[in-house]
């Protein structure tokens, strides 16, 4: 621990003798300072020794030195040496009233006690703590280094805990909560989350100090990781702010954990090219080739139904990686319950193999609704137009239907990004109606083509005959059924048939005319 007034008190050569304050000596001293100005507190910084011998003070005036002490103590002063036998033969009991008033130590120097001696025992000290904080921060760091490597982060996570008195966790690349040490601060580390994904949005490295859970502690967050975007974080909680010694832990624990999640992600590159090559075996049909080379690592998708993911971003938005996020939201849902899952970048693309109903999959549908209704608040406010990322889902399939699954992923895509959605699943489409499919620039331009004779004839007051086509048409060509609809004689709408014939030159009878027809009069209706 670094010097205090009390250790210099009972240091025997310099036979120093308290006055005042003596129920505060157990202050640290940060330095030994000499200063015979009147009013030295301007060049304080707090945590000084002052040493003085009175030559331009008033020592004898009471009110002079209550307010010179007061001062003292404001400026952060936590001592006053005062030399006796040079300009006063004892310390007036002007000064010492006042030191004791404020509670300000008042140390008494002999005369044959120089004040080079007490700086020099100062700095002495200041150097032993710092030699002994250096010694613990070295030893400490070999104790992390082997509980990193014959126990993982567990083991250094319960060494830091111990090394600084207090608990650590490790967070992964989402923000949820991977280890914690000792146990009993999972539930700390847990209400820690949301400063952990404020941290994770600035560029590591990247460090803060919040106040912990209900302030029960201070708790220092760093991310970990050499790129753009943290791979993990670290959170340490403690009383106090750490000393030397422990802020020598805290530093060798965030640069082991860093290089530990630097060699993951060398090694899930190499998942990937392997997940990469799987994938290829399942589309190419080949699912025997596929389970070997996935072995122990994908092999339990193989032994399930898993459904296929597809994720474009048509345009990167102003910030953020998108695919990326979505591949560590998945990733880390996976890891958390045990599961298998190949996520595999394809350029501008992102695909995913999950279990059916896995934590993976349900990972993916909570990120999408997310942006979906971040997306819904945007439009609201008008801050719409940005081309940001979709994602289509397969229905559950078995590694034959692999290239199936691709296909129908594909679709689900481009649904998504003909409505607008983040998100589409492939069963929703046959669930839902096939109108929603039409909104299409080119499939409005082929309805107004189609449909335009008929409506140039009715807005010359001529008939009604586009009216009377969508009658007919829902009335699958029953004249009595759909005439009694448009309040006509069946003459009437059979004449008015005759006339659609007449001016589109297409038969009624071709049962493909019927159907791009009755198609055109849905899409022009959604216009409206």
């Amino acid at each position: 621990m670094p010097p205090t007034l009390a250790s210099l008190v009972h240091h025997s050569a310099l036979k120093l003798t308290v006055r005042a304050g003596e129920d505060r000596l157990d202050v640290p001293v940060r330095w030994a300072h000499v200063s015979e100005l009147a009013d030295p507190v301007p060049y304080m910084e707090g945590g000084e020794l002052l040493l003085i011998t009175a030559l331009k003070l008033d020592a004898e005036d009471p009110q002079a030195m209550r307010r010179y002490v007061k001062r003292l103590v404001g400026a952060g002063v936590v001592g006053l040496g005062f030399a006796v036998g040079v300009n006063y033969e004892d310390i007036p009991e002007a000064l010492v009233d006042a030191a004791a008033g404020e509670g300000l130590p008042l140390l008494e120097v002999p005369r044959r006690t120089p004040f080079l001696a007490i700086s020099k025992a100062v700095s002495a000290a200041i150097a032993a703590d710092q030699y002994r904080a250096v010694t613990a921060g070295f030893a400490a760091q070999r104790e992390l280094t082997r509980q990193a490597l014959t126990n993982g982060p567990e083991g250094l996570l319960s060494a830091l805990a111990s090394q600084v008195d207090g608990w650590a966790a490790l967070y992964d690349a989402s923000g949820a909560v991977v280890a914690t040490a000792p146990e009993w601060a999972g539930r700390r580390a847990a209400r820690l989350t949301a400063d952990v994904e404020r941290l994770r949005e600035r560029p590591a490295p990247a460090s803060s100090v919040v106040g912990g859970p209900d302030n029960e502690d201070r708790v220092e967050l760093h991310s970990l990781g050499t790129g753009r975007r943290p791979r993990a974080a670290l959170a340490v909680g403690t009383a106090a702010a750490p000393g030397t010694a422990e802020r020598y832990a805290v530093h060798s624990a965030i640069a082991l954990l860093t290089l530990t999640t630097e060699r993951s992600g060398s090694l899930r590159a190499a998942e990937q090219r392997l997940g990469a090559a799987v994938l290829r075996m399942l589309l190419a049909g080949e699912p025997d080739h596929a389970r070997a080379v996935a072995g122990d690592l994908y092999g339990s998708l193989m032994d399930a139904p898993f459904r296929m993911v597809v994720a474009e971003v048509g345009r990167a938005p102003a910030e953020g990686d998108l695919l990326g996020a979505l591949a560590e939201v998945v990733e880390s849902a996976a890891a958390r319950a045990g599961e298998a899952v190949l996520v595999v970048p394809e350029g501008e693309r992102l695909v995913v193999l999950a279990v059916d109903g896995g934590a993976a999959i349900g990972a993916c549908g909570e990120y999408t609704a997310g942006l979906e209704a971040g997306r819904a608040v945007g439009e609201q406010g008008g801050a719409g137009g940005e081309d940001e990322l979709v994602v289509g889902v397969s229905a559950p399939v078995g590694p034959v239907g692999a290239a199936a699954a691709y296909k129908q992923a594909e679709q689900a895509l481009s649904v998504a990004r003909r409505r607008g959605r983040v998100c589409v699943e492939h069963e929703q489409l046959a669930a839902g109606s096939v109108v929603p499919l039409l909104a299409d620039d080119a499939v409005r331009a082929f309805a107004d083509g189609l449909l335009r004779a008929l409506h140039d004839h009715d807005a010359t007051g001529r008939g009604d005959l586009v009216a009377s086509l969508r009658a007919w048409l829902s009335r699958h060509g029953q004249w009595d059924a759909a005439a009694a609809d448009l309040g006509v004689h069946r003459h009437t709408l059979r004449y008015r048939m005759r006339r659609v014939e007449e001016i589109l030159g297409r038969s009624l009878d071709d049962p493909d005319v019927r159907m791009e027809l009755w198609l055109a009069l849905k899409t022009t209706s959604t216009q409206q």
